[in-house]
């Protein structure tokens, strides 16, 4: 009867019930829409502090692995400084392109040497690689098993690289064996060569 009886024009003299309901409904209707208005805000707020937390996160490992580097540091150089070694003294079992005809030679003599009849030597064009060029030489050869052996033991003692590639032997009428194979050398490329190769590329 009292909400029947309302003047909604003079609040002031309405009963004290209907004002502390009415009071109360707009204080939770505000605090609703407060609730409503800041979870949208917290939301936002929430989002971003969970990307800091990430981007934190990826800072602190950034942070251990150069501390990890830093320390490490000295260890880094050593090791550095002997892969440099290690790469001067094989790049030293390259020829440069001058050396290569005496490479060449050698070859040639270690199979005479064992007393193999060399029936094909013949050097093909080279194939550059990023420092280096591969030459490959096709060889056909005619003699005994263990001078056959012998030849390919004396080829792993020269001072520069030569590896036998595709390796077919067969036995002759008369006992002896036939290899053919194709002998890889290498040599490494000079700076205009290097240079050459790259202008190539672009």
């Amino acid at each position: 009867m009292d909400f029947k009886t309302l003047d909604p024009k003079d609040p002031g003299l309405w009963p004290l019930a209907p004002r502390i309901v009415i009071l109360l409904s707009l204080f939770v209707g505000l605090i609703a829409a407060a609730w409503g208005f800041g979870a949208i805000g917290w939301s936002v707020q929430l989002e971003e502090l969970e990307s800091k937390k990430q981007q934190e996160a990826k800072h602190k490992e950034d942070w251990l692995a150069k501390k990890k580097q830093a320390v490490n540091l000295d260890e880094y150089r050593r090791q550095l400084a002997e892969i440099d070694r290690s790469f001067g003294a094989l790049l030293k079992q390259l020829p440069n392109k001058a050396e290569m005809g005496d490479m060449l030679v050698d070859i040639n003599k270690a199979a005479q040497a064992r007393g193999l009849a060399v029936e094909l030597f013949r050097p093909g064009g080279e194939a550059p690689r990023e420092f280096y060029a591969e030459v490959p030489i096709t060889l056909n050869l005619t003699g005994s098993y263990h001078d056959i052996g012998a030849f390919t033991g004396d080829l792993a003692r020269l001072p520069r690289i030569v590896t036998l590639n595709d390796v077919s032997l067969t036995v002759n009428p008369n006992q002896t064996l036939a290899m053919r194979t194709t002998a890889k050398t290498f040599r490494y490329l000079d700076d205009n060569e290097i240079a050459s190769q790259k202008k190539g590329k672009k």
